[in-house]
């Protein structure tokens, strides 16, 4: 029996997952996402949050191993990646002394917590590998969209192995493997430059009065439960609170403003983060050797259904995969930390472990 636990740390989610294997076979999985946003409630509350987690998913059990991958370290909590990476890892370290750890770098291997630190920025960023080699075991050729909270990571998966020409996020931006546009937090104003009215454009305030979280919750693409990070002002979750947050991207109001027209804002968000991610995959895909008919988009992340989805369909694909129709809603949504638990229970296997639902995936 081996008790596998993995943390995604994010700069404002962690996440974590808890498998128990049994003869090469994956016999239970649990996940739980924690709203941490590591530069507004601290750096040296994140242990906390690593034991909280801990004591929440393994009973106590004790543990084989940790794995661990990160993307906090971009967090304006850090000066630099660097000092980011470096403090995670001794957060890891002093939170599982006496446990086996293993932190994921971007060529999805992986190496010691004492090699991490030699390498820092091999191992930054270093989430959406574990997410890419998860799908890889079960569909050889494939692209991968994964729509989180805050950004987009576009994956091809060519002949069972990771194909990503970037490996950095300086990279992946500048190739389109990666998208700063995401289901909850990114700003209204870095997606739209002007919303259109009955009696013209308005141009879009630069301030933070609401996110790409206000508009899904709006149009009823996400409801209160799914919307767990904080508003830009403070005020709560409900439609109309969201409606009131959009209005003032154009520095209206709701007594300013008609319902429709701030519906018109809201659709208006979604369209364009669809052809954002849409742009995206097309660029990912000119690189590959496949035609348009013949691979598949597998859609994964809070997002998979409102935009990866959508951004697949315009783009001119017709096989999309979702994974949490065939691995369930919290694996979609938290599949780096899965993906990573996974991979250290195959390593201490000397095999890739088999788990019933990622074997479904594959007869797709």
């Amino acid at each position: 029996m081996k008790n596998i636990l993995a943390f995604d740390i994010g700069g404002a989610n962690t996440k974590a997952a808890f498998i128990m294997t049994e003869k090469g076979l994956v016999k239970t999985l649990k996940t739980k996402l924690e709203y941490f946003p590591i530069w507004k409630r601290g750096k040296e509350q994140l242990p906390s949050v690593l034991r909280s987690l801990k004591e929440e998913l393994t009973n106590l059990a004790p543990l084989t191993a940790v794995g661990v991958t990160m993307t906090a370290e971009l967090s304006d909590a850090f000066f630099t990646k660097k000092e980011g990476v470096n403090y995670i890892l001794d957060c890891v370290s002093s939170t599982f002394p006496d446990v086996i750890i293993f932190v994921l770098n971007v060529e999805a291997e992986l190496i010691s917590i004492e090699e991490a630190g030699l390498e820092p920025l091999k191992v930054a960023s270093a989430n959406w590998p574990a997410t890419g080699w998860m799908i890889s075991q079960a569909i050889k050729n494939c692209i991968i969209i994964d729509v989180g909270s805050t950004t987009t990571s576009i994956i091809p998966v060519i002949n069972g192995k990771i194909a990503a020409r970037g490996k950095t996020d300086l990279e992946k931006l500048m190739n389109g493997e990666l998208i700063y546009t995401g289901s909850l937090r990114t700003n209204v104003a870095a997606i739209l430059s002007y919303v259109p009215l009955s009696k013209g454009n308005a141009l879009v305030s630069s301030e933070f009065f609401a996110q790409s979280g206000d508009a899904h919750l709006v149009l009823g693409n996400i409801s209160e439960v799914d919307y767990v990070v904080e508003t830009p002002d403070g005020r709560g979750k409900t439609r109309r609170e969201a409606m009131a947050r959009l209005a003032r991207v154009i520095c209206a109001d709701i007594d300013m403003l008609s319902e429709q027209e701030i519906i018109n804002i809201a659709q208006c968000v979604w369209e364009k983060q669809i052809e954002q991610i849409s742009d995206g995959l097309k660029r990912v895909y000119e690189g590959l050797e496949f035609p348009l008919g013949q691979i598949p988009v597998v859609v994964t992340g809070l997002g998979r259904k409102f935009l990866a989805k959508r951004a697949a369909q315009k783009a001119g694909f017709k096989c999309i995969i979702d994974i949490g129709e065939l691995l369930g809603n919290n694996v979609a949504i938290m599949s780096p930390s899965v993906g990573i638990a996974l991979m250290v229970a195959s390593k201490l296997e000397g095999e890739v472990v088999q788990w019933k639902p990622l074997l479904k995936l594959a007869e797709v």
